[in-house]
């Protein structure tokens, strides 16, 4: 008998008492595992999370959190071989299995990255500026994200047993959230195998990931308000999980990612010959061969003009006719096997369903040509193409998850949207076309149905990851029968998981609740020049006001000349004086911010290494020839950087004229040592 999987839970790992289920490998029927949670205290898993894990990642910045997550993923990233073994037992060519493996652990990479630059080194985010809630500015409200002291738990697919799970762990952690993942059944021994390696590292605090190997009975039982279940799966489960009490009636957040009949549509205006023609095709290959076409984001519908859908049929045929299929482990192999038998008989009913509506292409339902294989023992099967009308009611109804998709025809881009939208919602949708056009028509009717768009053509297709590649920078998920959910996003995924509040209070206490100044706020000057502090001796509210300094005729006139900015308010006094928003001779606004950079840097090499910025500049009244100015900057913000000897400083900076009248507010954006 094979292992039996274990649990990690409340700091162990659990081995259930009873022998548990056969997992059998995908391709050889061998058995590869045994999966039970028979025993398993679900209430101590969820204790565990709640009262170490939760605590001990809230406890750490964005930053500190980012740099584990980068130190993990290049724990996990120094031997994957035995990851890629493993995976092939799944059914998975060693191209499937980078997708999942090589995939997940560079979503760890990309979200370290970005709650680096994209997150303050802090344990609050605020969204959006400052909102002045009464007349002269002593109560003001600003909205804030803060973390949830919950439990994030996933559910997860059998499809991408890694990627599923580091694609949701790691905007989780990022949000300060401890995880429990559930893998499904088929793969857990994949899972299971990356979780060992983590807990084995000790890079994640303790608590903050626990694994449930075994089945979710009870797993919603034991969650409250803070907690969040991240669904990927069947919508028949999506379903019932939407009906459980937990979530009707005890506040548990629920994401699903369910079923999605995603289309790629190709542009009225592609033509055989046309380079998009071959893209098209390709696309649609692509998706149905990689992973067995076992992918939420595949392509099950191929839409196509209908005085080229034959072309197109016959094109993608001709293509997957060159398609091997057989042991994911021979490299002459280039789609594997189904992740089991079950999955191969769900696929072959659906093929059935379809062909009730629609004529066979390409392949055989129930019989397949293997390479280095036994079709009787693995999971295997042809790629199936069909061919439908544009009535037929299955294709939009019906998901095969596997090797299979329909080619669907339309006369008009209203036809095309009008098919794609009846799928009810989708993941992922591409176009292929070179026409502008086309390309906005075809969007902005896809956009309510999809989560993605994907617009393809031969200047993007070098650089293109393809229709059905999932990516941290953007969003993952889709309306309607596709879930509803949404995860990824970049820093979108990480707030998803966050709380957002309004805190209305006064400037003062405002700064001491977000950590940033706030307009309004108390400013301190001292006798030093803010300049002259390292970043370990500067506070929130460090302030220095600038002497005054004319801005002259001759001013405005050099920095024309010099410049080549000749606009006709600074160059011109009859236009200028022509115009009410001017009146006369004004400053270039340029002009104002360099005199202003001139009134307030300290000149001498100190703690300030660098200016890399300003934000939210905004030019408030003009500045005539003759006005004085003067500037009053702020210490707004403070961001130590965990791997470097300095930090970034932030700094409010607003100009004035003669009458105290602010002409000019950005933010100065300076790198500052850490210490002198």
């Amino acid at each position: 008998m094979s292992a039996l999987l274990e649990s990690y839970a409340a700091g162990s790992w659990f081995r259930a008492a009873d022998d548990g289920v056969p997992l059998l490998d995908a391709a050889t029927g061998d058995e590869v595992a045994r999966i039970s949670s028979t025993g398993l205290d679900l209430a101590a898993m969820a204790a565990h999370a709640r009262d170490v894990g939760g605590p001990a990642v809230r406890a750490l910045t964005f930053h500190e959190r980012a740099s584990l997550l980068k130190r993990l993923a290049k724990h996990l990233s120094a031997d994957k071989d035995d990851l890629y073994a493993l995976s092939s037992r799944t059914g998975a060519t060693l191209r499937d299995s980078q997708v999942d493996i090589d995939g997940g652990f560079g979503t760890l990479f990309s979200y370290a990255s970005k709650g680096t630059r994209e997150l303050p080194n802090d344990t609050v985010v605020l969204d959006g500026g400052l909102e002045r809630l009464g007349r002269t500015g002593a109560f003001v409200g600003q909205h804030v994200y803060t973390s949830r002291p919950g439990i994030a738990v996933q559910i997860n697919a059998f499809n991408f047993p890694v990627w599923g799970m580091l694609e949701k762990l790691a905007p989780a952690f990022l949000a300060g959230l401890p995880t429990i993942v559930k893998p499904a059944a088929q793969s857990a021994y994949l899972a299971e195998a990356v979780v060992r390696r983590i807990i084995a590292s000790g890079i994640l605090p303790e608590g903050s990931l626990q694994l449930l190997s075994g089945g979710p009975e009870g797993l919603l039982d034991v969650l409250g308000p803070q907690d969040s279940v991240a669904f990927t799966g069947s919508a028949a489960t999506g379903a019932a999980l939407r009906r459980h009490p937990a979530v009707l009636n005890g506040g548990v957040r629920l994401g699903v990612e369910a079923d999605s009949l995603n289309c790629s549509i190709l542009g009225p205006d592609v033509g055989p010959d046309d380079p998009e023609f071959g893209l098209f095709v390709k696309g649609v290959v692509t998706e149905m061969t990689v992973k067995a076409g076992q992918k939420c984001t595949a392509i099950r519908r191929t839409i196509a003009p209908e005085h080229i859908a034959g072309r197109v049929a016959e094109a993608i045929a001709a293509r997957l006719a060159t398609v091997t299929v057989g042991d994911p482990r021979n490299p002459d192999v280039r789609m594997g096997a189904l992740a089991g038998l079950g999955q191969r008989d769900e696929v072959r009913r659906a093929v059935q369903a379809l062909r009730a509506s629609a004529e066979l292409v390409f392949g055989d339902p129930d019989s397949v040509d293997t390479v280095g294989a036994d079709p009787a023992k693995g999971a295997f099967m042809s790629p199936i193409l069909l061919r439908a009308g544009a009535d037929a009611p299955e294709p939009h109804d019906v998901e095969p998850f596997g090797p299979v998709s329909t080619v669907l025809t339309y006369r008009t881009l209203d036809e095309a949207v009008a098919l794609a939208a009846r799928g009810r919602g989708s993941l992922a949708g591409s176009l292929v076309t070179r026409d502008p056009g086309v390309a906005r028509t075809v969007v902005l009717g896809l956009a309510p149905w999809h989560g993605r768009i994907l617009v393809l053509d031969r200047e993007a297709a070098p650089e293109s990851t393809g229709h059905g590649s999932p990516l941290p920078t953007l969003v993952h998920g889709g309306p309607g029968r596709a879930g509803g959910g949404e995860e990824l996003g970049g820093i979108r995924g990480v707030l998803h998981h966050m709380q957002r509040t309004a805190i209305q209070g006064s400037p003062d206490l405002l700064t001491a609740v977000t950590g940033r100044w706030t307009t309004g706020a108390a400013r301190r000057a001292g006798d030093e020049h803010p300049f002259r502090k390292s970043l370990a001796e500067l506070r929130i509210g460090d302030t220095i006001r600038s002497a005054a300094r004319e801005v002259t005729l001759a001013d405005i006139e050099h920095f024309a000349e010099f410049t080549g900015d000749t606009f006709y308010a600074h160059t011109d006094p009859e236009a200028a004086a022509a115009n009410p928003l001017f009146g006369g001779i004004v400053a270039h606004g340029y002009l104002v911010v360099s005199l202003a950079a001139g009134l307030f840097v300290d000149p001498a090499p100190g703690p300030v290494l660098a200016n890399f910025g300003v934000d939210g500049l905004r030019f408030l009244s003009p500045v005539k020839a003759g006005d004085t100015i003067d500037v009053t900057l702020t210490v707004k913000q403070i961001t130590p950087r965990i791997s470097a000897d300095y930090g970034e400083v932030r700094w409010d900076a607003v100009v004035a004229n003669g009458a105290g009248e602010p002409v000019a507010t950005y933010d100065v954006l300076t790198l500052v040592a850490k210490t002198r």
